[in-house]
């Protein structure tokens, strides 16, 4: 500031020496002509006129008054808040927690919702899902479909296909060895659908009739830049190089833009490979044609309605070239959305949209509790505004001081509140980013942060214009008056009152919504999870299985490994399994095949089944319940009798209530291979499998042991991803490392294996709720202290108001105890008021959490019972200290002061 003042200085000087140059040249003049210095100076002076009159005009002209005005204004504003700090740190850390909670949320809000996909008028990309009896068909859609759709559909450009399943997480050989990347397979169309080409190289060669790739890019792959920077070093001659992703060779075609990513993931460099059409896509067969996941861009013309109508009129003869009945209800309808909108869960949105209502409202609850103190405030501050009316100065100037000094104390606020959204982000990262699937660094970008400046101006015009509008206009000649600070009058009062009221109502609907979501984490941490949980440590293996092609990866790999895991100090038990319960890493659905069109054959198709395949040991390190016959042991192998352990829910759902699980002890269930039927060797009790909050799951375990490396379990088991799941008393700090060496002598690409608890993954299940939970602690507990501080502040008020008519009535006989019950009742029927008003809105807002409650009611009375009697004693405690000083007060004193 110091340099805009030197420059402000430096003008001035140059326009009074100006002025008087002017007037100096003039008088020489004039004493030339024969006048004295005295005759010409005064001549002089009077012919130029009023110096101050041009000075003020040249400024003017300048248009520097106003900026000067501004600076004084500032700079008083620095003055009055040095001169109350205490006044000053309450608002800016009042302002601070409201505008830091909104802040972080928002930021997450921005990368989940609002991030413009890195394509070219992306918002007319759209994805096409079939429908039908069972919902919509997730694993995607044959190639003949999506023909048809390219075909008849008119509001389409292009229609792309791709498929991620299977094969996502890959090895790519690069410079420094093998990395991991996402791997994708695509059509020949996709990326002049998303409107992307590569910045080195050339697309895929497509196919035109199918929207496939020729088969002359059969090997050909794309790199990202990730992939390419990381990798390659950003070789710019990669383009026609051999590299290997899974062992397997493709040449290098070209290399995308740096923003690119498809499909909207960072967590890994990505890789395409090519769809190359075959003979299997000419058939619709469950099991043998593949599916693919569909993108396409809509027409500039057309309309998501229309282009979803023209479709589902379509959809009705691609359902009836099936010719299993079965299949055909998978497919009966269509539905065509947002591409954007697909990429994330309605839950999780609900659930964003939710956290982030409940920081605005925190921010509201702040900003009313600013509100009522800057009341206060304009209110003891009515002479010094009196004075400056008096000395000419006009209400506007009054109300512009009063907001530049509301602006700095929301800057500093919001100042202070950007750094408390950072350390909120950083404290909630772990969970953030497993709810909400972000794989960026949560910190506020440029967008956030101009939101952080509208909240700041906004925050300073809905806490001072009011109190700025009633200061100006008040009354100058009883505001000067000796005395006058009673002279505020009723209506401020009760303007401060209902800031209160509506505080308290707005606390009390977040601390209820805290309460039902605590209440929701206490049920789901007492749910019975059928496994034990303590002292277990997890590794997430991603598997180079292309490395064993040829070998038996059960004997040659997965049995070593754990072997020579179990022979560590500290392991009391370890085993291998697809996925641990909770895992959320590569679950697997088995769907029966039963042949047949009788109605029980038709219900046993439409079972599906958690797929698990697991070591023997893996009932010692979780302590599974056996309901009857037994687990696997080590004679379970590839020679012995083929066995499968099925779940009492799968009982239930395949054979009815009433049987006894015990009577499918060795029923035949399916085929390993086309060598070896399994017969049920054990029913295991029911574990939570996928989320706490969801009933058990029908679920079939298979022996990795009993696995063939013909067999089609086989490969799908054992080739992508394993987890092993160690019991051990050692802490993580200890184990890991001795794991990790171990891991990495059976294969260097162990080496960068995820290690957790069960523990943690466990409470990583507990999803929204407990994530929702954990910020409403904040958020509820923040409020309430505003809450409080608000009642307080506004008796304290009160209080120092009245304190001559305090002393005045006990003067005249008035009972200490009946002044102190005066104060008291002011305070409850503000409480009463604000807790009638809070029932009712949070029996409105709670009705939105239905969806993460669990085992609780929206409108549960226990809680909101409880949540109102401790808003209840709360503003009770914050009124007894006001209430004990009116009480206290000594009438001779106050009579005094009079």
């Amino acid at each position: 500031m110091n340099w805009i003042s030197r420059i402000f200085e430096r003008r001035k000087d140059e326009l009074e020496e100006e002025i008087q140059t002017h007037i100096r040249m003039d008088v020489l003049a004039r004493m030339e002509r024969g006048e004295t210095r005295a005759e010409a100076e005064a001549a002089a002076r009077h012919e130029f006129g009023n110096v101050a009159l041009v000075r003020d005009v040249t400024h003017d002209h300048w248009r520097w008054n106003r900026l000067e005005r501004l600076g004084q204004n500032l700079r008083y504003a620095v003055r009055v808040l040095r001169r109350s700090p205490g006044f000053s740190i309450t608002v800016v850390l009042t302002l601070a927690v409201g505008v830091g909670a909104t802040c972080a949320m928002f930021t997450v809000v921005d990368r989940v919702l609002l991030q413009t996909l890195p394509y070219p008028h992306a918002n007319r990309l759209v994805q096409i899902l079939e429908l039908g009896k069972r919902g919509a068909v997730q694993y995607g859609s044959p190639y003949l479909d999506i023909e048809q759709w390219q075909k008849r559909g008119h509001a389409f450009s292009q229609i792309a296909f791709y498929q991620t399943a299977g094969k996502r997480i890959s090895f790519l050989e690069g410079k420094n060895g093998d990395s991991h990347v996402l791997s994708t397979e695509i059509g020949g169309s996709l990326f002049p659908v998303l409107g992307v080409h590569p910045v080195l190289g050339r697309d895929f060669q497509q196919d035109p009739a199918s929207g496939g790739v020729k088969a002359d890019d059969a090997h050909s792959l794309m790199l990202s830049d990730d992939a390419w920077r990381t990798d390659y070093g950003a070789d710019p001659g990669i383009v026609g190089k051999v590299v290997h992703l899974r062992g397997e060779a493709f040449t290098v075609i070209g290399v995308m833009p740096r923003s690119f990513v498809f499909p909207v993931e960072r967590s890994l460099p990505m890789v395409w490979t090519p769809i190359v059409l075959g003979a299997k896509d000419a058939t619709r067969e469950r099991n043998v044609s593949p599916t693919y996941q569909t993108i396409a861009r809509l027409q500039p013309q057309a309309t998501l309605k229309q282009a979803d109508a023209e479709l589902k009129a379509i959809q009705p003869d691609i359902a009836r070239a099936y010719t299993d009945s079965y299949d055909r209800e998978d497919v009966s309808s269509i539905e065509v959305k947002s591409y954007s909108e697909s990429l994330t869960d309605s839950k999780v949105q609900k659930a964003l949209l939710a956290l982030f209502g409940a920081s605005g409202l925190l921010w509201l609850i702040a900003c009313l509790n600013v509100t009522s103190l800057m009341l206060a405030r304009a209110t003891s501050r009515r002479r010094e505004i009196a004075v400056r009316g008096a000395l000419g100065a006009s209400r506007w100037q009054i109300v512009q001081q009063l907001l530049i000094e509301g602006l700095l104390l929301s800057g500093c606020g919001s100042l202070l509140g950007l750094g408390l959204a950072v350390g909120i982000l950083k404290i909630f990262e772990h969970a953030l980013t497993m709810q909400f699937s972000i794989h960026e660094t949560l910190t506020p970008d440029i967008t956030v942060l101009a939101g952080l400046l509208v909240l700041t101006i906004v925050s300073s015009l809905l806490v001072c214009v009011w109190p700025a509008i009633g200061a100006a206009r008040a009354e100058i000649e009883p505001a000067l008056r000796q005395g006058s600070l009673q002279g505020t009058g009723q209506t401020k009062h009760r303007t401060r009152a209902v800031l209160v009221i509506t505080e308290i109502a707005l606390s009390l609907t977040l601390l209820v919504g805290c309460g039902l979501l605590l209440r929701t984490i206490y049920a789901l941490k007492h749910v019975p999870l059928g496994f034990r949980t303590d002292h277990i440590l997890v590794a997430n293996m991603t598997i180079p299985s292309y490395k064993f092609t040829g070998t038996n990866m059960t004997t040659g790999f997965y049995q070593p490994l754990v072997d020579r895991v179990k022979q560590l100090p500290g392991v009391q038990s370890a085993s291998l399994m697809t996925e641990v319960p909770l895992g959320k890493t590569y679950g697997m659905i088995f769907t029966l095949g039963v042949e047949g069109k009788s109605a029980a054959d038709v219900r046993k198709r439409d079972l599906k089944a958690q797929f698990r395949a697991v070591g023997p040991e893996m009932q010692k390190v979780f302590g599974f319940h056996m309901v009857r016959g037994r687990f696997f042991n080590e004679q379970d192998t590839a020679t012995s009798q083929a066995i499968v352990i099925v779940n009492r829910a799968f009982v239930k759902a395949y054979f009815g209530d009433d049987r006894d699980p015990g009577k499918m002890i060795g029923e035949h269930l399916l085929s390993l291979d086309s060598k070896r039927d399994t017969t049920v060797q054990g029913i295991l009790d029911d574990e939570r499998q996928v989320n706490v909050a969801d009933p058990s799951k029908p679920e079939i375990e298979v022996c990795i042991s009993q696995l063939a490396p013909d067999s089609d379990f086989y490969k799908f088991a054992e080739g992508v991803e394993m987890d092993l799941a160690v019991r051990t008393d050692l802490s993580p700090s200890v184990m890991v490392p001795e794991l990790r060496k171990v891991m990495r002598a059976a294969s260097p690409d162990l080496a960068d294996s995820n290690f957790t608890t069960m523990d943690q993954v466990v409470e990583d299940s507990f999803g929204d709720q407990a994530l929702a939970a954990k910020l409403l602690e904040i958020f509820a507990g923040s409020a309430l202290l505003l809450c409080i501080a608000g009642i307080y502040g506004l008796l304290a008020y009160l209080v120092a108001q009245r304190t001559r008519e305090m002393g005045l009535r006990i003067a005249l006989g008035a009972q200490r105890s009946n002044v102190m019950w005066l104060v008291l009742r002011q305070a409850g029927w503000m409480l009463v008021a604000g807790l009638s008003a809070g029932l009712g809105l949070a029996y409105v807002a709670t009705q939105g959490l239905k969806t993460f409650l669990y085992e609780v009611k929206s409108n549960d009375p226990w809680t909101m019972a409880a949540v109102t009697l401790m808003l209840l004693i709360g503003g009770l405690a914050a009124s007894w200290l006001p209430a004990r000083r009116a009480a206290s007060v000594d009438p001779m004193k106050a009579l005094r002061t009079e």
